[in-house]
């Protein structure tokens, strides 16, 4: 949270400028503090800045983000499995929302959305998040301008950073925030961050503006090391009891399920189709054995270091399992861990970057399965660093 008083000349003179442009955008918020939220991302750039709130308002005009929290209600599988949630207020007076996003099955859920109740859900969280603030400021009568967010990343796996639609969706929902919400939030604790960590945090970060790099606070598996560190800007009773503090649902519940819930696989059930995927002309197909030796390896060279590996395949007769490791690497360790994919009801795409060249083998796997074969159509393709998306 900035404080008027600590801008230099300069940046006094940007804010003075930016308002006087601004005043006729009918904007619902024209306070300083809201005006120097777009500045301040944009270091305080006054053209920048300018140009960054005209396509915002643009984007809420089209999605209709002034009414979005009085015309729209989530549907029952965004309730039930999206995990997000206000839980308490910081030493600060900041909103504090937890996510289990480990435990989203981000793929599964937009398996269940049309565009449109993906963008009209996507619009309604974030206003809701913005309103808390408006609430607390309120409420108080203090100068509240961010919020927190504590977000657990406990059994986020391979198969959520493998997959190409729950990745396209994590990073879509990075980018609406940071360019419509710009500074709303004054720290972010990722908490239980996996070894995986890293690679999805490579895709984020050209997304950040510097400016939020030194709120972000990133801790592995280790509570000793977390809690304190929460409990430094959060009282305990504004806590939630599963995560170190104090605070539980009336019913005595130490996860809160009546302020956020923990996410979960997404039944089928919810599924737009269950048609399962269409093959497309371009792929090619194999048929995989049940039993022990149900394994079939496709194999490809990587000329380039840095070079990704994209993939898209889809089975009939059920789900399989896929790896992709390095045939001549000297670590065992895979490139893609063996995961079960449901490619029998979508369509399985990805990519992952191959950090050295040499020859690698995609592996698909139906050993688990006793009795029924499968039809593998499949696309394998290699491309250079610079086409890096």
């Amino acid at each position: 949270m900035t404080d008027l008083k600590q801008l230099n000349d300069e940046q006094k003179a940007n804010l003075n400028k930016f308002r006087d442009i601004v005043k006729d955008f009918k904007l619902k918020d024209s306070s300083d503090d809201y005006l120097l939220k777009w500045l301040i991302v944009q270091d305080f750039n006054v053209a920048r800045a300018e140009n960054m709130l005209k396509q915002s308002l643009e984007w809420r005009r089209i999605n209709g983000a002034d009414d979005i929290l009085d015309t729209y209600t989530p549907i029952e599988v965004l309730r039930n499995y999206f995990s997000m949630g206000q839980v308490g207020i910081d030493k600060f007076g900041c909103p504090v929302f937890a996510c289990a996003f480990g435990r989203i099955d981000i793929k599964g859920l937009r398996l269940c959305l049309t565009n449109k109740e993906y963008n009209n859900f996507v619009t309604w969280l974030f206003e809701t998040i913005a309103l808390s603030v408006k609430k607390e400021n309120e409420r108080t009568g203090k100068r509240i301008t961010q919020i927190v967010f504590l977000l657990d990343f406990e059994h986020f796996s391979m198969k959520q950073l493998a997959s190409k639609l729950a990745v396209e969706t994590i990073l879509d929902m990075v980018k609406r925030f940071l360019a419509h919400y710009p500074d709303l939030f004054r720290r972010a604790f990722v908490i239980n961050a996996p070894r995986i960590f890293p690679m999805l945090f490579a895709m984020v970060k050209p997304l950040l503006p510097a400016t939020d790099f030194p709120k972000i606070k990133i801790f592995a598996a280790d509570k000793n090391e977390w809690l304190p560190a929460i409990l430094e800007e959060i009282d305990a009773d504004q806590l939630p009891s599963f995560y170190g503090g104090t605070l539980t649902d009336p019913d005595g519940n130490p996860k809160c399920p009546s302020k956020f819930n923990m996410g979960g696989e997404v039944p089928y059930t919810y599924y737009l189709s269950n048609n399962g995927p269409v093959a497309k002309d371009y792929m090619e197909t194999m048929s995989v054995m049940a039993g022990l030796s149900g394994k079939k390896k496709l194999k490809f060279n990587v000329d380039v270091p840095e070079s990704i590996v994209r993939w898209e395949f889809m089975t009939e007769g059920g789900d399989i399992s896929f790896r992709i490791y390095g045939k001549d690497a000297k670590s065992n360790e895979d490139l893609v861990p063996l995961v079960r994919v449901d490619s029998h009801l979508a369509m399985e795409e990805g990519q992952v970057t191959c950090d050295q060249p040499g020859k690698y083998v995609l592996e698909f796997d139906n050993s688990f399965s006793y009795l029924r074969s499968k039809k593998v159509r499949y696309h394998i393709t290699v491309h250079p660093p610079s086409e890096k998306v």
